[in-house]
């Protein structure tokens, strides 16, 4: 029953089994009605004509002769009626049905009171002395003589034949071809029912087709989440239920993706912004170096000139940079194409990039160690991507460590997951800046960095996008005043489907 036409088909055939059960039922007793009413109404005056015609009671006695040939007269013009003489008390004295066949020996007088007393709505039903249980048509007459009340001449018009609707059907071809004929009509009725039913939710159908053909190829995953939602409505559901479900789970994707839109706008806003900012700074000061470099030639010193190069070189760089995070950045997020993995080692890598930092750590007067796991741990993944990521956690580590500090980096194995943790001994960061720490642009506001060996705010974003193509985690946990440790987590050759939880 989870189709809407199998439920309204169900809900018309019983609709029209109903309908045409009433139906056939109030034809069959409207036409019994009619019936008795109409032999009622022609019968009305029998009682009184014979009565009239005969004398039936002489002196209280009554006139045998005369009944008996009333008695035979009517039998043979119409076998199906019964004729009762009654006292004026309604006790029954004598009558034309075959002995041992009449029960009651008193007829209820106020039905044959109404019926003689004028203009009585017909028809009336009085008692059957051969069937105590039931009531039947009548005709009747007083029988007067010189004013005196002798009783009542008392006849059933339809004695035990045709006594029940179904006898009455079975006894009428005029009934039966109209009973026929209204379950024939019922049934052609509901046929045309079906039809339409099956016509207009047709396109319903095609709908919710055509809905969840869309939510399994266009949602992708979050169709499981439709398609649970759809199994846990009752087992009678119907397309009606499954497009309520597809369009409130759209409803909630649309509302989460302009929230995203808006999210992004106000990101990109912002992200004009402090871009902007970020590179009119080098270029102002590019600008301003050069352009003194160009009013005083001539006037100044070889070291002066010499002096004036150098920051003019420091800001081109730091321009440089810039520009190449900002591309490196714009292109992991458009990066739709699989990534290039290779099949590599994490401590070789993480090897190379301690020693490539190890001098620049010495120069700020920074300790840096490496300690790898004993065993080999294999990753396929893009390699320039993991190292880049790593650098950058390691260039936030030695810009805010102070000279004197250490920075650690330690890698050890977790199953099929393995971790890489950058350790630095300084400042740390405080528990209110950490949410908005890979946040593009965003920098956190301490003044332990020096302003040249400030960056823009794209590294931490940069390596959280590289771990994330590569399906890890990267997280955060600092304490203020005794350091801070990055965490990535990467699959440990093979990509598994769910990274481990991020801490609490």
């Amino acid at each position: 029953m989870r189709s809407l036409f199998r439920k309204l088909s169900a809900a018309l055939f019983g609709l029209f089994l109903v309908v045409g059960g009433l139906t056939l039922a109030v034809t069959l007793v409207t036409s019994y009605l009619y019936q008795r009413e109409v032999q009622q109404r022609i019968h009305r005056d029998l009682a009184a004509h014979i009565v009239n015609e005969e004398l039936l009671i002489v002196d209280g006695e009554i006139a045998q002769e005369a009944l008996e040939h009333v008695f035979h007269m009517m039998m043979v013009i119409n076998p199906t009626i019964e004729l009762y003489l009654l006292d004026p008390s309604g006790r029954v004295l004598a009558y034309s049905a075959p002995p041992g066949k009449v029960k009651l020996a008193r007829v209820a007088l106020d039905p044959v009171r109404e019926y003689v007393g004028g203009e009585p709505r017909l028809p009336i039903l009085g008692d059957d002395p051969r069937h105590p249980d039931s009531r039947n048509i009548f005709s009747a007459a007083p029988i007067l003589r010189d004013g005196q009340h002798e009783g009542y001449l008392y006849i059933v018009l339809a004695s035990e034949h045709f006594v029940s609707v179904a006898e009455m059907l079975r006894g009428s071809y005029i009934l039966r071809t109209g009973a026929v004929a209204v379950v024939g009509i019922t049934l052609v009725a509901l046929l045309g029912a079906l039809l339409l039913s099956r016509r207009l939710t047709s396109r319903l159908t095609r709908l919710t087709r055509d809905m969840t053909v869309f939510r399994r190829e266009t949602l992708g995953p979050d169709a499981e989440e439709t398609t649970t939602d759809i199994r846990r409505l009752p087992l009678k559901h119907d397309e009606v239920d499954e497009l309520r479900v597809t369009f409130d789970h759209m409803a909630t994707r649309i509302e989460e993706q302009i929230v995203k839109l808006e999210d992004q706008d106000r990101l990109r806003r912002e992200m004009v912004a402090n871009v902007s900012h970020d590179l009119r700074t080098p270029l102002t000061h590019l600008h301003g170096y050069i352009e003194t470099l160009i009013l005083k030639e001539g006037s100044l010193e070889p070291r002066q000139r010499l002096d004036y190069l150098e920051i003019a070189l420091q800001h081109a760089k730091r321009l440089g940079r810039l520009i190449s995070d900002l591309f490196e950045l714009a292109k992991l997020d458009a990066m739709n194409e699989p990534l290039e993995r290779e099949r590599m080692s994490v401590g070789e890598l993480v090897q190379d990039i301690a020693q490539k930092y190890r001098l620049p750590a010495e120069d700020c007067g920074v300790s840096l160690s490496a300690e790898l796991a004993e065993e080999l741990l294999w990753i396929s993944a893009d390699v320039g991507l993991i190292e880049r990521a790593l650098e950058n956690v390691l260039d936030n580590a030695l810009r805010y460590t102070p000279e004197g500090g250490r920075i650690d980096i330690r890698l050890e194995p977790l199953g099929d997951w393995l971790r890489i943790e950058v350790r630095d001994t300084g400042p740390g960061i405080d528990a209110s800046e950490l949410p908005l720490l890979f946040d593009r642009f965003h920098r956190v506001q301490r003044s332990e960095a020096k302003d040249e060996k400030r960056g823009a705010g794209l590294g931490l974003a940069i390596a959280k996008r590289a771990v994330e193509l590569h399906g890890g985690n990267i997280y955060c946990e600092s304490t203020v005043g005794e350091g801070t440790t990055f965490r990535f987590e990467l699959p440990a050759d093979t990509p598994v489907l769910n990274p481990p939880p991020l801490p609490a």
